[in-house]
C-alpha cells in the first residue's frame, strides 16, 4: 500500500510540474520548468504562477529576466517546456490565440486573438503555406487542390503555342480585366495589373501587356468612377520612396498586394482557334489581402 502512495504521489507531481518557486531576485519574470505557457512573476521577492493565454507561451528569451511577454507558440522556442494547458477552440481557432490556417480554402488563414477570428486572404496566385506561415505561390504550398491553384487553369502544353518556346506565355482571365496568368514551364500562376490598368490580349497567341483601360475593348469602365489619376500619383510617390529597388524577379518573387476594384467580366477574346489545354498538375512543396 505505501509503495502506492509513492508512485500516485510522484505522478501528480509530475502531472503539476512546477508548484513553487524561490525568486533568484526581488523582480523579474522567470519560465515554468515545464509548461511552455506558464511562468512566474516575482514582485518583492515573492512569486506568483501566470498563465499566457490560450494558444501563447512565455518568452523566456530575455536573459536578464525583465520582459513579461507572451507571444505565439509558433515564435517561441520552448525548449524542454513541453507541457501546455487544454486546446480552448472556438469557430476557426484551435486555440483562442494564433494564426491557422483554413481547413478548406487554401488561401485563406485565420488570426485569433481571444477566440474571436479574422479572415485574412492570399493576394491573387497565392496560398497560405502552413509551416512557413506566410504567403506563396500556390503551386508551392502541398494542401492546395489542383483546381485551387491558378484557379484551376490549365498552361498549354509545351510547343502548342507559337514562338512561347513552351516555358512562357501570358493569358487572359476569363472573367476580371485586371487578371491574368503567367505559364512557366507548364505551371500557371495568377498575377493582376497595376492598379489604374488592365490586361490587354497581345496579337501574338500567348502575349499580352497591362494597358489603359480605355485602351483595351470591353474593359474601359472597369474601375468605373475611380480617381485613378489621384490612385497613380499616390503609387508614383511610393515607388520615389522605395529609393529606387528593383521589381520583383518573377520566376522567385510573389506579386505585391493591389487596392481592389469591383471585378466585372472580361469581354470576348478576338476571334482565334483555343489552344488546347491540359489538365494543371499538382506541384508539391507576402502581401496578404485582408477579407474580414
Amino acid at each position: 500500500m505505501k509503495s502506492i502512495v509513492l508512485v500516485c504521489f510522484a505522478l501528480v507531481a509530475v502531472a503539476y510540474g512546477q508548484e513553487s518557486f524561490k525568486c533568484p531576485d526581488d523582480y523579474g519574470f522567470y519560465p515554468h520548468s515545464v509548461s511552455c505557457d506558464k511562468y512566474w512573476k516575482c514582485d518583492n521577492g515573492v512569486s506568483e504562477l501566470k498563465t499566457c493565454g490560450n494558444g501563447l507561451a512565455f518568452d523566456a528569451s530575455d536573459d536578464k529576466f525583465l520582459t513579461e511577454n507572451c507571444d505565439y507558440l509558433h515564435n517561441t522556442d520552448c525548449g524542454d517546456r513541453t507541457q501546455l494547458e487544454p486546446a480552448i477552440s472556438t469557430p476557426h481557432c484551435p486555440r483562442l490565440y494564433g494564426i491557422f490556417a483554413d481547413e478548406k480554402k487554401c488561401d485563406t488563414f485565420w488570426n485569433c486573438w481571444n477566440g474571436e477570428a479574422s479572415r485574412y486572404q492570399c493576394s491573387p496566385g497565392l496560398a497560405y503555406d502552413r509551416e512557413a506561415r506566410v504567403c506563396m505561390w500556390a503551386d508551392k504550398v502541398p494542401e492546395c487542390k489542383n483546381e485551387e491553384v491558378a484557379n484551376g487553369f490549365a498552361c498549354p502544353a509545351a510547343g502548342e503555342i507559337a514562338g512561347a518556346g513552351g516555358s512562357f506565355s501570358r493569358h487572359a482571365h476569363p472573367e476580371d480585366c485586371r487578371k491574368y496568368y503567367i505559364c512557366m514551364e507548364g505551371v500557371a500562376r495568377e498575377y493582376g495589373c497595376p492598379i489604374g490598368t488592365v490586361f490587354k490580349i497581345g496579337d501574338s497567341e500567348g502575349s499580352g501587356v497591362c494597358e489603359d483601360p480605355e485602351d483595351v475593348p470591353g474593359c474601359e469602365d472597369y474601375y468605373g468612377d475611380l480617381d485613378l489619376k489621384t490612385i497613380r500619383k499616390s503609387e508614383l510617390l511610393q515607388g520615389l520612396q522605395g529609393n529606387g529597388q528593383s521589381r520583383a524577379n518573377a520566376n522567385s518573387q510573389p506579386p505585391a498586394a493591389a487596392p481592389k476594384a469591383a471585378s466585372k467580366p472580361r469581354p470576348a477574346a478576338p476571334a482565334r482557334p483555343a489552344p488546347q489545354s491540359r489538365p494543371a498538375t499538382a506541384q508539391p512543396g507576402q502581401g496578404f489581402d485582408d477579407a474580414e
